[in-house]
């Protein structure tokens, strides 16, 4: 039997590609509950000065803040492109207060695309300001493979608990990446980088 070797390494090429877009992608579908605010609360957050450095993923991270949120799925964004990705594999925008309202979100456009969450809306269901400061674009680190299965499973519409760190990534050669650590802010550097150590999907019907 005669081997193509070239297209043995064409096949492989192509299945290594297809694990890296399937990795992290959601299952079909849209969770609706229904209106009615479903995340009062704001993430908790508390600043963290002098916490150690440590390896994941063969960068260097280092815990700024303690991170820990309730809130509503309002899109997902996977990735397997650019060195982000190596960290950071899906990008959440996640709503709470009254952006955790299904009623609300849904009467605003969203969209994320290049690592940014886009929104805009005919008539403002809330004011602009309270969107502004109750949803946020996220970047998630998973800390291990049951999170990172969690994530997997992601839905728009999903309520999600998880909680974690906000960090600043950075290798050798002097890339780095930061998190925000205030939920006030927009525009470029105001999406919150999460090492996520704990995450569940919450169904409110049970």
């Amino acid at each position: 039997m005669t081997l193509n070797v070239r297209n043995i390494v064409g096949s492989l090429f192509l299945l290594i590609m297809l694990a890296s877009l399937i990795r992290f992608w959601p299952l079909g579908g849209e969770v609706s509950y229904g209106p009615g605010v479903l995340a009062p609360d704001e993430p908790v957050q508390e600043n963290i000065s002098n916490a150690p450095m440590f390896m994941h993923n063969d960068y260097f991270i280092t815990p700024l803040a303690t991170f820990e949120a309730s809130a509503r799925v309002l899109s997902r964004k996977n990735y397997s492109w650019g060195r982000e990705s190596d960290l950071s594999p899906v990008d959440f925008a996640l709503g709470w207060g009254r952006m955790s309202d299904e009623a609300v979100y849904n009467q605003i456009q969203i969209r994320q695309n290049h690592r940014f969450y886009y929104w805009r809306a005919r008539q403002f269901p809330i004011p602009r300001r309270e969107i502004e400061i109750s949803s946020a674009n996220m970047h998630m680190i998973p800390a291990n493979r049951s999170v990172e299965r969690a994530m997997k499973r992601v839905r728009k519409g999903d309520l999600v608990n998880f909680s974690g760190k906000l960090v600043r990534a950075e290798s050798a050669d002097g890339w780095h990446w930061v998190s925000s650590l205030t939920r006030t802010d927009t525009g470029n550097g105001a999406c919150e980088l999460v090492f996520v150590e704990k995450f569940e999907i919450v169904d409110v019907r049970i």
